[in-house]
């Protein structure tokens, strides 16, 4: 179902493409919107026993396009570095597909704390618990991967193999 990666020398090992998406901080979305035109869009998020947990508000385009369609694209770039004199970047990125779904239960409440500490963890235990315990105006969306891969540069293939 899933195409495979036509410069397969450039895939990153699966251990490595984890890591990408543990270490983003944000990504970009990318659904079905209205009109039967894609729609993306930039999210923080979390990369949480192998899914992908972010929050939304209850209403809006986003909410609507993942109830409609639950099929969609996850995209993270790691690294980008323009190199002037070699007319392209060396990059490393991440791209998931997989059907989104409204957490719920303790599935919810793990998600929401993992995104917590991620984006808060330097903040008080007290008021980490409280924001969780309060929140009632998002919804915390978990993507369910069906395929992920992760792609860099031939030049950090090689950077890679050298040391």
């Amino acid at each position: 179902m899933f195409r495979e990666m036509r410069r397969m020398k450039q895939l990153l090992p699966m251990e490595e493409t984890e890591a990408v998406m543990h270490r983003c901080s944000n990504g970009v979305l990318a659904c079905m919107g209205d009109g039967g035109y894609p729609y993306a869009v930039p999210l923080n998020y979390v990369y949480y026993d192998g899914k992908i947990y972010f929050h939304s508000a209850k209403a809006g385009h986003k909410l609507d396009a993942v109830n409609k369609n639950p099929k969609v694209c996850f995209c993270v770039i790691d690294e980008d570095t323009i190199v002037s004199g070699e007319y392209t970047s060396y990059f490393r990125s991440v791209i998931a597909f997989g059907k989104a779904r409204i957490a719920e239960g303790n599935e919810y409440r793990e998600a929401f704390e993992a995104l917590v500490e991620k984006y808060s963890g330097d903040q008080p235990e007290e008021a980490k618990q409280e924001m969780i315990d309060t929140c009632d105006r998002a919804y915390i969306i978990a993507v369910d991967i069906e395929h992920m891969t992760g792609k860099e540069a031939i030049e950090c293939v090689r950077a890679r193999e050298e040391s």
